[in-house]
């Protein structure tokens, strides 16, 4: 292995994937022509990086990056000898951590970026030597970040597409049991707003959307029609008859106000299988709705999805700062992860006017689902505008 990465204790608390680091540290090593050299890097928090950076640069307090090159040590030339010790690259994840949400970027996105300034100190540049030596060293560290993306899988958009579930329409209408208010109507109403995609949840007890909704719904949908179903065996040959642009798989239970959490695929692998097999066959994209967990992303991966939706209910329903700053750091390891093990990743649940802008800046994520908030909004200010102004949020 060319690289070395080792989380040490006090960096734990943070969802890193250090298989993702690894990948990009392995890449961008490649890349440079040393891929037959190795590297280490080591995460560790404020208080480590500020003993080192006591220690060996005589500054107190912490900083975000410190390199080590071996060829100082061992009087090589700059970046050694082909197939040697580059020498380490020290990372608080503390500093990293607040310089993203300054910044307004992912965590994983800082540390790439400090990744790549501590390899070129290894290899022998040194932006405190002089402002040119600055200059040409951030010019080289925004060009390999760039080539480093343009590396990664395609899918990855600035922007994710804004589908709305029109599902509580539905709700209000079953209420009265009469006709109205419409589903179908409220479709292309979101659909004029610049809704690029419609969501309906098939329920097996037909508590909101029914049959005959759906089947008007792939008629008249002009964007991408998304069915949620349980993988139950009468709503799979539903399914299959209408054929939506794609399906997502979630839990239901009979009792549940809303879905309560993510899809136990682990649990369920079986049965996933020959649905998704059986979808695929008739060439409709499977979705599967998990829990922002390592595990199951994997899982999903396995059994054939070729998406996840990543639950970000916990995330919308926390109740302090604090919390929320976790579940939202839970959801971006996620949907890295799964980006970079080839599953394309959409989110949704719970997603509302206030938390909304946070999970669309994710840059792997290419679609939210949002229902409730929107219809609730729309009881106020009519449906056109509250899909618009969610529209400005998602595109921020």
């Amino acid at each position: 292995m060319p690289v070395h990465l080792t989380v040490q204790p006090g960096a734990q608390d943070y969802p890193l994937c250090t298989a993702l680091l690894g990948q990009r540290s392995r890449w961008l090593l490649q890349h440079i022509g040393r891929g037959e050299d190795t590297a280490s890097v080591i995460l560790m928090d404020d208080a480590d990086i500020s003993h080192y950076n006591a220690m060996y640069r005589r500054r107190q307090g912490p900083t975000n990056v410190l390199s080590f090159p071996a060829a100082r040590e061992m009087a090589l030339p700059a970046g050694g000898l082909p197939g040697a010790e580059l020498g380490d690259i020290l990372i608080s994840v503390d500093t990293a951590a607040r310089e993203a949400a300054i910044a307004g970027v992912s965590l994983h996105h800082r540390l790439t970026e400090l990744i790549i300034h501590g390899l070129l100190h290894l290899l022998g540049m040194d932006h405190e030597r002089s402002e040119e030596e600055a200059r040409r060293m951030q010019q080289q560290e925004k060009q390999l970040f760039r080539d480093l993306a343009n590396s990664e899988p395609s899918g990855r958009k600035t922007m994710p597409h804004l589908a709305v579930n029109v599902d509580h329409i539905a709700t209000i209408r079953e209420a009265r049991g009469i006709a109205e208010p419409d589903p179908v109507l409220a479709a292309g109403i979101c659909e004029l707003a610049g809704a690029e995609g419609i969501v309906v949840h098939l329920r097996e007890d037909r508590r909101h959307i029914q049959d005959r909704d759906v089947r008007l719904l792939r008629r008249t949908v002009k964007t991408k029609l998304n069915l949620e179903m349980a993988a139950a065996k009468e709503i799979i040959e539903i399914a299959l008859d209408i054929h939506p642009d794609m399906i997502t798989l979630v839990p239901e239970k009979r009792k549940e106000l809303t879905t309560e959490g993510g899809l136990d695929v682990i649990a369920n692998e079986k049965k996933l299988k020959k649905t998704i097999a059986r979808m695929h066959k008739a060439r409709i994209p499977v979705s599967i709705f998990i829990d922002p967990d390592a595990e199951q992303i994997e899982a999903a991966r396995e059994v054939g999805a070729t998406f996840v939706e990543l639950h970000t209910g916990r995330y919308c329903d926390a109740t302090d700062e604090k919390q929320r700053d976790r579940e939202f750091r839970l959801i971006e390891q996620s949907a890295e992860l799964a980006f970079e093990s080839g599953l394309r990743v959409n989110a949704g649940h719970g997603l509302d006017y206030r938390t909304t802008a946070r999970v669309a800046a994710l840059p792997t994520i290419e679609e939210l689902s949002i229902g409730h908030a929107i219809i609730s909004r729309a009881v106020l200010v009519g449906l056109d505008r509250a899909v618009r102004e969610m529209l400005a949020l998602v595109r921020g």
